[in-house]
């Protein structure tokens, strides 16, 4: 039996992707989506007829109009394929703007509702920013679900669970990148694979928590750089993994093992963590590779948010 079939007896698997033609051959249950995979998507020839339709239809309307528009666009699509839930994401310049990040997910929501897509197969992706996870706090209560985003710390993933926020998206490839450029030269690649990976071992620690304390979030691992890291986390609730991994796994045979268990983590001896602001500001800051590497990943969201306000604008223009 191939790996993504035995992963799957494991973990729900999750295309990581914008590029939904590409989803059939490997049957994920859900989707996600950011506006990079978005922008990507756009430009190929097999779906610039979906921004060329969405602008002629909404062509008065403003940019911002057009790319809500547009996401749920491939949203529906994507519904089509997979059985489960599509994450859209609120534009990341709103990351530190609670009642923007509010208003913003609820017109999504409300748009998705109007194509008569349930507010229960959409999932909200938010910045895990305080901001953000203030925003999550008031649309579970909602009723809208939340996939918290840009998560690299014990500390944001604790948070978001004490606010009910649905699912957790902790970023394993860029986890991994953070430590393997800080270390340099003395970076040892066969050292760190596996459970020893930077990436792999956050989110095992937070699947641990989660499970230990009983919250109900779900824990989805993201940004995978190898088939090792995803293998390295089966039994985590869910993956999200990119076309060209899931290919990797589906084309290669092999056993698959468990490695993160529920019972394991009951047993284990874990302190909570304090979320107040103060401590969770406190803690974020004092975590260098979080700090960065959620300030880095807002910019290039935002920035490739700016990008696709090109594409629309040179579309509305007709060039």
């Amino acid at each position: 039996m191939n790996l993504l079939d035995q992963l799957k007896r494991h973990t729900i698997v999750v295309a990581d992707t914008g590029d939904f033609q590409a989803m059939d051959a490997y049957k994920p249950q859900d989707a996600t989506t950011n506006p990079s995979l978005i922008l990507g998507a756009v430009q190929k020839d097999a779906y610039r007829p979906i921004l060329t339709r969405v602008v002629g239809e909404h062509r008065a309307a403003s940019t911002d109009e057009i790319i809500d528009r547009l996401l749920i666009a491939f949203g529906r699509e994507i519904l089509g394929i997979v059985p489960g839930r599509v994450s859209t994401e609120v534009d990341a310049r709103l990351s530190f703007d609670t009642a923007g990040t509010v208003a913003r997910a609820r017109k999504l929501i409300a748009m998705y509702e109007a194509e008569g897509i349930e507010r229960k197969r959409v999932l909200i992706k938010i910045a895990s920013t305080w901001e953000g996870i203030r925003a999550a706090e008031i649309l579970e209560r909602d009723g809208i679900r939340c996939n918290m985003t840009l998560l690299f710390s014990l500390v944001q993933a604790a948070a978001c669970a004490e606010v009910g926020a649905c699912l957790i998206s902790p970023f394993v490839g860029r986890i991994y990148d953070w430590y393997k450029k800080s270390a340099g030269a003395s970076w040892d690649e066969a050292a760190m694979a596996g459970e020893n990976d930077p990436g792999v071992r956050s989110v095992s620690s937070i699947y641990r928590y989660y499970k230990h304390f009983g919250y109900g979030t779900e824990v989805m691992g993201a940004s995978f750089r190898s088939t090792g890291q995803i293998l390295a986390l089966a039994g985590c609730d869910l993956l999200t993994i990119s076309p060209a991994l899931l290919e990797q796994l589906r084309t290669t045979d092999g056993e698959v093992k468990r490695q993160l268990d529920v019972k394991d983590a009951r047993a284990a001896a874990i302190e909570r963590v304090k979320t107040d602001e103060p401590s969770f500001r406190f803690a974020l800051n004092d975590d260098a590779m979080a700090t960065e590497k959620l300030a880095e990943g807002i910019r290039a969201f935002a920035a490739d948010a700016i990008k696709l306000e090109g594409l629309i604008d040179a579309a509305r223009a007709g060039r």
